[in-house]
């Protein structure tokens, strides 16, 4: 008997570890020690591997067992270690042949199941370009791992199963039954859901309009208007206004919802963007990420590459709202705790509705409205400036006409201005692709007032504005990101006049109204 070795990925966020997991059996009095900042979760690994070994056939050995976990400096949890500690233990045993140089990751049952864990797709990524190809993993787990290029994946549903593989005795292996076999009563396959079609909002062409003109350039949005003017079914409609994820930003919005998954044996390789779309009660743990121990995503990072919706936006605690301004600048979300910090993508297009005071009739006339001048400042400020100066499009949505909610079948519906999007996107990625960058909402300032920069005689409306205090320097940037948007939906090589005043209509209109 000698030190057996195998290897397990930890994972810190997005980013994985490669662990190498050393076995050694003792001469001395029975014991099973887990060394490596193990984790409450890991530690428990000690009974499920004793019990999945001797319900597959290969006890473990009565002497002391010692597992360490190296880098031991580095924090190590949940299940996800058990496999690839149990075949490091068989390993030094001589039950099993040597593992060396593969990747273990599963959670064992006390029956000798491998049960699927969370992250297989994060984790087969580092592994992969850790230069550690070879992967074992629970078959509930195997069709998301096989999306990793160059993995060689291997999925097993029993222990017993596995070992037979690697070399074990065949007389004592429990390989008649295997409790995996059992059909799974949530596998049925389900009929897929039809998505929201923009055709099915009834009137509304300055929003409908609006919403063209994000999705077009990634621009964040404010809606804002009576109850039942149609802001919401606008803001479920706008994912389907965007272009499938190329390979690239799948695998990045695949492997966030692989951390993150309800169902974790179901995850698929995601290929529409995302919709979050979080009650106004959810803490900032929910929204952008956190909890106990290392930070986990939260709706922020899951609508990465997608659309974040935040519906009644006055009722969420202002602090969780102030905490989405450094995503919105940087596309990331850094979250620090005491255990580690993790560092989650999160570049999504903000949503933002809002009634226009807390009983909503102030629209319009208003003359049905309750509440008084300061508790409309007081509910509407609870979005505040700075968070406000970062959405680019703030459109006041009106109620609909008799007129309009009459009509049957006269509106566009996703797929005609989805073809419009992906054609000004196309125009983006030719003027913006040699900067790296994919859409006008990205454009930074050196660019918009360098190779980009505009005649002074288009851009004298803004001017007079920022002179004039009714923009900051920010919102200059982003009207002429507007702009540039306007004239790729229009087909035009740079925004004219016209461009420049409507991109600035588009981001004053609920100052206005």
């Amino acid at each position: 008997m000698g030190v057996a070795r195998s290897y397990c990925v930890a994972l810190l966020g997005l980013n994985g570890y490669i662990v190498e997991v050393e076995a050694d059996i003792g001469q001395t009095l029975p014991n099973f020690l887990i060394l490596g900042l193990p984790d409450a979760a890991l530690n428990e690994a000690r009974e499920r591997i004793r019990s999945a070994a001797q319900n597959s056939g290969i006890p473990l050995s009565r002497r002391k067992i010692t597992a360490n976990l190296i880098p031991a400096s580095l924090p190590k949890r949940g299940s996800g270690f058990d496999l690839a500690i149990c075949m490091a233990v068989l390993g030094a045993a001589g039950d099993v042949r040597s593992t060396d140089g593969t990747v273990f990751i599963a959670e064992l049952g006390l029956d000798g199941r491998l049960r699927p864990v969370r992250g297989i797709l994060p984790a087969v990524m580092a592994a992969v370009q850790a230069g550690y190809p070879d992967v074992v993993v629970a078959q509930a787990n195997a069709a998301e791992a096989m999306l990793v290029p160059g993995a060689r994946v291997r999925g097993y549903k029993t222990l017993a199963r596995l070992a037979f593989d690697f070399g074990a005795d065949p007389q004592d292996l429990a390989l008649d039954y295997d409790p995996a076999d059992e059909q799974d009563p949530d596998d049925a396959g389900t009929l897929p859901t039809a998505a929201p079609d923009l055709c099915d909002v009834s009137g509304q062409g300055d929003a409908r309009r609006a919403l063209e003109v994000a999705a077009a350039g990634a621009h964040h949005v404010l809606l804002s208007g009576p109850p039942g003017a149609g802001k919401t079914m606008l803001a479920e409609r706008l994912p389907g206004l965007l272009p499938d994820l190329g390979d690239r930003e799948s695998m990045e919005v695949t492997a966030i919802h692989s951390l993150s998954a309800v169902h974790i044996e179901k995850v698929s390789l995601l290929r529409r963007p995302p919709f979050e779309n979080p009650h106004h009660s959810a803490t900032a743990a929910a929204i952008i990420g956190g909890g106990s121990g290392l930070p986990r995503p939260g709706a922020a990072s899951r609508a990465h590459r997608g659309v974040l919706f935040l519906d009644e936006a006055p009722e969420y605690e202002r602090r969780v709202l102030d905490a989405l301004r450094q995503p919105l600048e940087s596309g990331e979300l850094v979250i620090h705790r005491s255990a580690g910090t993790a560092a989650y993508p999160a570049r999504f297009q903000l949503v933002l509705a809002a009634n226009p005071c807390p009983c909503g009739k102030a629209s319009g006339k208003g003359v049905d409205c309750t509440c008084t001048a300061v508790m409309r400042r007081r509910y509407f400020g609870r979005l505040s400036g700075p968070l406000l100066d970062r959405v680019d499009i703030q459109l006041q949505v009106e109620r609909v006409s008799l007129a309009d909610f009459g009509q049957a079948g006269g509106e566009e519906d996703s797929v005609t201005v989805a073809r419009r999007v992906a054609a000004a996107r196309s125009r983006q990625q030719e003027r913006l692709g040699g900067f790296g960058l994919e859409t006008n909402s990205q454009v930074p300032g050196r660019l918009l007032r360098g190779v980009l920069k505009l005649p002074p005689a288009t851009t004298r409306i803004l001017d007079s504005s920022l002179e004039r205090g009714v923009l900051t320097a920010r919102g200059y940037d982003r009207v002429l990101r507007l702009a540039w948007t306007l004239a790729d939906l229009g087909h035009r090589e740079r925004p004219g006049l016209d461009d420049i005043g409507q991109a600035l209509g588009l981001r004053q209109a609920v100052a206005a109204a």
